[in-house]
C-alpha cells in the first residue's frame, strides 16, 4: 500500500524578502526524542532560522519546534541548534563560499519527503538593499493586479 502524500510545507517567507538566493540545497535534519511528531503537526517555526559551521559540521540555529502536545516521554527542547546532514562535497562549497563577506546560509523550506524523513531546503543567500526590498513589492504588487484583472 502507498504511503499518503505529505502536505506538511513550512516556509520562511521573510527570507525571501530580506535575501535574494543563489544557490539551494535540500539537507536532512538530525532529530530527536518527539520532534518528527510536532513537524508532522505543523507545529515549526523557521522565522530566524540561519546556519552556521562548527568544525565540518553544519548546524542550523533558530528553528523552533514546539513541543509535542499529546507526549510527555521523551520531550525535546524547542530551540537547539540541530545537525544538518549534507555531503561532504556540498559541505565544503558551502563552507567555501560562506567565507565570502555578504553572503549566509538561511533555512527556506521545512517539508517531509516521500520517505517519511523531515528535510530542510537551505540556500546560500545575499542580502538585499532596501532599494531591492522596494523593487520586490513593485513586482508582487503588479504580478497580483494582472491576476486580479485576468491577464
Amino acid at each position: 500500500m502507498p504511503k499518503a502524500k505529505s502536505t506538511i510545507q513550512i516556509k520562511n517567507r521573510r527570507a525571501s524578502f530580506d535575501y535574494e538566493f543563489l544557490e539551494t540545497y535540500t539537507a536532512g535534519i538530525q532529530l530527536v526524542g518527539t520532534e518528527i511528531k510536532s513537524i508532522r503537526a505543523g507545529k515549526a517555526s523557521l522565522q530566524d532560522a540561519y546556519c552556521f559551521f562548527v568544525g565540518d559540521q553544519l548546524f542550523v540555529r533558530g528553528m523552533n519546534i514546539a513541543l509535542y502536545h499529546w507526549g510527555s516521554w521523551g520531550q525535546h527542547e524547542p530551540v537547539r541548534d540541530r545537525k544538518l546532514l549534507l555531503t561532504k562535497r556540498e559541505l565544503r562549497h558551502l563552507r567555501q563560499e560562506d567565507k565570502n563577506k555578504g553572503v549566509t546560509i538561511v533555512a527556506v523550506k521545512l517539508f517531509i519527503a516521500d520517505n517519511g524523513f523531515a528535510k530542510l531546503v537551505i540556500a546560500l543567500a545575499k542580502g538585499k538593499k532596501q532599494y531591492d526590498k522596494r523593487q520586490s513589492i513593485k513586482e508582487r504588487d503588479v504580478r497580483r493586479e494582472m491576476n486580479r484583472s485576468g491577464y
